[in-house]
């Protein structure tokens, strides 16, 4: 491949990989101020499965950029899957131009196939490629740089010189060799390592935000105790209230009523008198 045309292809999956960067950032920021505040609210909202999709996105760029940009800032690579970029600009564009997308791991599910592939590939074939291509990576070729300076030496020894060297280097080479698969094992150890602890952060984000929610719900339902308490306090005193006009009532009707009745007792007694003289005058 011409060397030009190398370094031309470079530079453009690596600037496609900054872009897509900032055009997520772009359209997270758009989502995110047309969302509400409360997470109770958000989950009901329509954009609501605009969100989680642009959230699985983030945390795919995350899992790319602690892969690839190590080695991409240190020049000894380029971002290499450019597959993966067309793929997040699809998923983006998707969710900028659908009102109501599908579910997010229906959207997101050949994105994820293809960019742990590629990550798998890599740390697998060309990160112990690039281990030995990092300064201060090349200790086997350090050691056999030393024998033939040493075996230059004159004197009738010379032979005998080269012979116990060569026989001492060949433990070393092993010893070389053991420690770069250790390396390599250990190397693929933290790239599963961060995997596993950036999917850990992930979920504990999610339930801090579950038991955020969870809390708000709980205030919100002590108030609303509190408020019908009140609410009860309140019926009681009216109700003991009207009891007791309702007695008072009728202890007063009560003495109403035994007044004309005596009143009429009284009435009749004095016309009795009368009546009687009455008769006598007719008789």
């Amino acid at each position: 491949v011409c060397k030009r045309m190398d370094l031309v292809c470079q530079r453009m999956l690596n600037q496609g990989f900054l872009k897509v960067e900032r055009y997520h950032n772009l359209c997270q920021k758009q989502v995110k101020a047309q969302l509400p505040r409360r997470e109770s609210e958000r989950r009901n909202h329509s954009l609501a499965r605009h969100a989680d999709i642009l959230a699985a996105v983030e945390t795919r760029l995350s899992l790319l950029n602690m892969t690839f940009m190590k080695y991409v800032d240190s020049n000894l690579c380029c971002f290499i899957p450019g597959k993966v970029i067309d793929e997040i600009y699809r998923v983006l564009r998707y969710v900028n131009s659908t009102r109501a997308p599908q579910r997010a791991h229906e959207v997101l599910q050949e994105l994820r196939d293809i960019s742990s592939m590629a990550m798998e590939y890599f740390d697998e074939k060309i990160v112990p490629i690039l281990k030995r291509k990092m300064p201060g990576s090349d200790v086997s070729g350090r050691l056999i740089g030393t024998a033939p300076a040493l075996s230059e030496v004159p004197g009738p020894s010379a032979a005998l010189t080269t012979m116990q060297l060569f026989s001492k280097q060949s433990p070393s080479r092993q010893e070389v060799t053991k420690l770069q698969q250790q390396v390599k094992a250990n190397g693929t150890g933290l790239t599963a390592l961060k995997r596993e602890i950036s999917e850990l952060r992930v979920k504990v984000q999610e339930q801090q935000k579950q038991l955020q929610d969870q809390d708000q719900k709980l205030l919100e339902q002590t108030q609303i105790i509190g408020e019908q308490n009140a609410r009860l306090a309140e019926l009681e005193r009216k109700l003991r209230e009207v009891m007791e006009s309702t007695v008072g009532n009728s202890s007063g009707s009560g003495s109403n009523e035994q007044s004309p009745r005596k009143r009429r007792k009284a009435v009749d007694s004095t016309d009795c008198p009368r009546k009687s003289k009455r008769l006598r005058s007719r008789k």
